[in-house]
C-alpha cells in the first residue's frame, strides 16, 4: 500500500515539474485533490486487505478412482527338507518337473511360466520344541530346506482367482501340493496422481463456495494447500451379483485447502 502511494506522489511530482510556471497554481490544486483521492483509495484498499487476511475457510476435497490390474501372476511355492541335501534337491526337482508337465499339458506356454531361483537353507544345530508326555522337549529339525517357486503370468485378470483355485485343486489331486498365491500389477500411481489432485481441488472449491455463500462472502484465492497421502484399498462388494474383486483397487486422496474469503 505504501509503495503504491509513493509511486502516485512521484508521478504527480514529475508531471508538476513539467508544467510551465503560470499553469502550476491551477494544476497544483487539481493535483492535490487527485493525490488525496488516490491516497484515500490506497489507504482503504490497504485497510480492507489487512482486515480480510484473517477471513479464511478451511475445506477438504475428496477424490477417488478405481484402478483395474494390468496383469496378474500366480506363484506356486513348494519345498522339501532333510539331513541329506542331495536327496532334498532330488525330491524338490521331481515335484517341479511334475508341475511343469501339468502346466504345459493344460495349455500354458513357456513365455507364461517363470522359474525363480531356488532357495537353500542350512539349519545346522537348529531345534524345535514339541510337547511329549505333558512336557515340552527340544527336537532336532531337518538340517536342509530346499525351496522352489514357479510363477505363471495371467492376462485374464478377472478370472485369475478362479484359475488359481482350479490349479490348486488339480495339483492336490495329482499329489503335487504347493502354496499358491496370486499377485496383481496395477498402473503406477504417478499416471493417475495429477487427475486425483485436480479432482480433489475441484471438490474442495465446491465446498468452499458453499461456505462462502452461507456467510454472504465470495471465495477468494488459495492461501495454503496440502495434499494427503494417496491410499489404496481393495474393492469389497457383497451384493447378490458381485463378490470380492481383488483385481480392482481404489485410489483415494484428500486435499486440505485454505481459501481467502472476500
Amino acid at each position: 500500500m505504501i509503495r503504491s502511494v509513493f509511486i502516485s506522489l512521484m508521478l504527480l511530482t514529475q508531471i508538476y515539474n513539467m508544467m510551465n510556471y503560470n499553469s502550476r497554481p491551477r494544476f497544483f490544486g487539481v493535483s492535490l485533490i487527485l493525490g488525496l483521492a488516490l491516497l484515500g483509495f490506497f489507504i482503504f484498499k490497504g485497510l480492507k486487505t489487512f482486515s480480510d487476511k484473517d477471513r479464511v475457510v478451511k475445506v477438504k476435497g475428496l477424490a477417488e478412482m478405481y484402478m483395474t490390474a494390468e496383469s496378474a501372476q500366480t506363484n506356486l511355492s513348494f519345498s522339501n527338507s532333510g539331513d541329506v541335501l542331495k536327496n532334498v534337491i532330488q525330491k524338490t526337482e521331481h515335484k517341479k518337473r511334475g508341475i511343469l508337465s501339468y502346466l504345459k499339458k493344460n495349455g500354458y506356454q513357456n513365455t507364461e511360466i517363470i522359474l525363480k531361483d531356488p532357495t537353500v537353507t542350512d539349519r545346522e544345530s537348529y531345534h524345535t520344541e514339541e510337547w511329549q508326555n505333558g512336557r515340552k522337549i527340544k527336537v532336532k529339525a531337518d538340517r536342509y530346506s530346499y525351496g522352489q517357486t514357479i510363477g505363471i503370468l495371467i492376462k485374464d485378470v478377472e478370472n485369475a482367482e478362479k484359475k488359481s483355485a482350479k490349479l490348486k485343486l488339480d495339483l492336490v489331486q495329482s499329489g503335487l501340493t504347493a502354496d499358491i498365491s496370486t499377485h496383481y500389477k496395477f498402473p503406477k500411481l504417478n499416471t493417475i496422481k495429477p487427475q486425483l489432485i485436480a479432482e480433489s481441488t475441484k471438490n474442495a472449491r465446491i465446498a468452499g463456495d458453499q461456505f462462502a455463500n452461507d456467510s454472504q462472502a465470495k471465495l477468494g484465492k488459495i492461501k495454503t494447500a496440502s495434499q494427503g497421502q494417496i491410499s489404496i484399498a481393495g474393492r469389497y462388494s457383497y451384493g447378490a451379483t458381485e463378490s470380492y474383486k481383488p483385481h480392482i483397487q481404489k485410489a483415494r486422496v484428500v486435499s486440505t485447502i485454505v481459501f481467502f474469503l472476500e
